[in-house]
């Protein structure tokens, strides 16, 4: 099947349209619904005041991640993982946020407590751990506004940066270099990656598969180029939820 327009008459280099909703529950320290086309996360931040025993006394703190896809979030019903237990791909994904957002702020001026970010998938149409990142990262900067603003880093010597990131999914269809794939686009992508950057364009993670095909370093670079394309956009969102 060949893709002649994508969905919504949506440019190769085009993102699904977005839309960021802050204080979406109103009892974590930060939480966002982040709306990426027809895929829609819920990224929440629960401030924890202690870390895990292999930090305990180190004065450091720790950022972990917790990923899951609510049972009516596909066309199927998906089991819960609470019946079931989690899967590879469920444990895979909550380490990649979790070794995003670590890369967010120095964990040695959290002091010793843990954010524990909560990603649950409502709807699912592709795209949905880098979704999860992008939402997770603002939800995160709000909880550490809100810690600062109850003076938890008063003792320390400075109140820690943020070092805004974002993620999004890239892929190539018949030889066409395509930016943020829907699951129809995703499930029949010869190639498909996802890329985690800074607004410098550094990268902080790459995932590529070869699906059907391997990818040459032109085609790779090529991805790159249009993830990077499309994490611009999205970190304008650090602007306007300022």
């Amino acid at each position: 099947m060949t893709i002649a327009m994508r969905k919504n008459q949506r440019r190769d280099d085009e993102l699904r349209p977005v839309a960021i909703e802050r204080g979406f529950q109103p009892w974590p320290a930060g939480s966002v619904l982040i709306q990426m086309g027809d895929t829609h996360v819920v990224c929440s931040v629960t401030v924890e005041e202690k870390v895990p025993s292999f930090l305990k006394g180190s004065g450091q703190g720790w950022i972990t991640a917790e990923y899951g896809m609510l049972p009516g979030a596909t066309h199927t019903r998906t089991e819960r993982e609470a019946v079931r237990g989690r899967g590879g791909r469920t444990y895979e994904v909550q380490r990649l946020i979790g070794r995003a957002l670590r890369m967010m702020v120095d964990l040695r001026l959290l002091g010793e407590r843990t954010l524990r970010v909560d990603c649950d998938v409502l709807r699912a149409d592709g795209g949905t751990r880098t979704a999860a990142i992008t939402g997770a990262a603002l939800a995160l900067r709000d909880a550490l506004r809100v810690l600062q603003a109850a003076g938890a880093f008063a003792a320390l010597p400075q109140v820690p940066s943020i070092l805004p990131l974002a993620a999004v999914s890239v892929g190539l269809f018949e030889g066409r270099p395509l930016l943020d794939l829907d699951y129809e686009e995703d499930s029949q992508a010869e190639v498909d990656a996802n890329f985690v950057m800074t607004a410098a364009g550094q990268l902080v993670e790459v995932q590529c598969t070869a699906e059907k095909r391997p990818c040459s370093r032109a085609e790779f670079d090529q991805l790159h180029d249009l993830a990077q394309q499309g994490i611009n956009q999205l970190l304008a969102l650090w602007q306007e939820t300022a």
